[in-house]
């Protein structure tokens, strides 16, 4: 069985809200850029690295269930990665992305 694309939704944009700490998920739906959902976060050190702790996924239960959770956590993920940032996660939707995409785990920071 092939493995399932990571992010469906490609002309998906990832908006980081830092007054508010979070990740947002914005497309273009009916001709008109909405916002899909977001990953609450909040920026740490821990045992004196900078860690950036993601809390919750949330997606407008209008758009569930068609992978925009997944292109969420793979769009921020990937943007952590490039920009050479450390997470943890306390969502259980980004640990079940996690076990499904493994090659992310490098980049989760080690709590002691």
């Amino acid at each position: 069985m092939a493995e399932q694309q990571k992010n469906v939704h490609p002309n998906a944009e990832l908006h980081i809200d830092e007054d508010r700490c979070r990740a947002e998920l914005w497309d273009i739906v009916e001709g008109q850029r909405t916002f899909i959902g977001f990953i609450g976060y909040s920026e740490e050190i821990i045992a004196g690295e900078p860690v950036v702790r993601l809390m919750h996924t949330i997606v407008n239960e209008r758009f569930g269930r068609r992978g925009y959770a997944r292109a969420l956590v793979t769009l921020l993920l990937d943007r952590l990665a490039e920009q050479g940032q450390r997470f943890t996660s306390e969502c259980t939707y980004i640990d079940r992305y996690l076990a499904r995409y493994p090659e992310y785990r490098k980049h989760q920071a080690l709590l002691a």
